[in-house]
């Protein structure tokens, strides 16, 4: 009969969450998780499997509290064009409170672990897909409303959109200037005008 665990899974992933994106995912330690959750190498095992099995779940766990707030953002939202401006301001907030300038986990994760584990890549990839699916709704519904220009398809101005995305939130781990931010995201949004 399998135990009963006798901790807050989320608790305990907000806890690994934060090792995980202080050290990244070869920086940490099962000593590191161990000591931020509180729980025994046997617990985190019996639990999680192994460390791997645990960054996933907690990549998981990141990408649904960011979609919450990305999908809050875009409920205020009335047209594509504010879609797009609400997105870009959650990245900006998100950037300008990032104190530690850690960055977001996703994208460092992509850079540190994509092409070393298939976990990894499968998960990063479907995030992708997920959000350039988003994305070519939004611009597609930007099209027809015609605030958005056909030059490119939407699939491709998605693609671009949140390639950008990525390079704002990597320049935003430096450059916390929110006036060269806000610059630079009119610049990017330019391109759909």
């Amino acid at each position: 009969m399998p135990k009963t665990e006798t901790f807050d899974r989320n608790q305990v992933l907000e806890r690994a969450t934060q090792v995980f994106h202080q050290k990244g995912y070869n920086g940490t330690s099962m000593q590191d998780l161990v000591d931020a959750t509180s729980l025994n190498r046997s617990s985190i095992y019996n639990s999680f499997g192994n460390k791997l099995n645990m960054f996933i779940e907690v990549l998981a766990y990141y990408q649904q509290i960011n979609t919450t707030d990305f999908n809050q953002g875009l409920s205020q939202s009335y047209n594509a064009n504010e879609a797009i401006k609400a997105i870009f301001d959650i990245h900006l907030y998100r950037i300008l409170n990032d104190d530690d300038r850690k960055g977001c986990l996703i994208v460092n994760c992509k850079s540190e672990m994509t092409n070393q584990e298939p976990l990894i890549t499968s998960f990063m990839e479907k995030h992708q897909e997920r959000m350039i699916a988003v994305l070519e709704d939004i611009v597609s519904k930007g099209q027809m409303e015609k605030v958005f220009n056909e030059k490119q398809t939407a699939n491709q101005y998605a693609l671009y959109l949140f390639t950008s995305i990525q390079g704002l939130q990597m320049t935003g781990i430096l450059n916390k200037n929110k006036e060269d931010l806000k610059a630079l995201i009119n610049t990017i949004t330019q391109v759909l005008n």
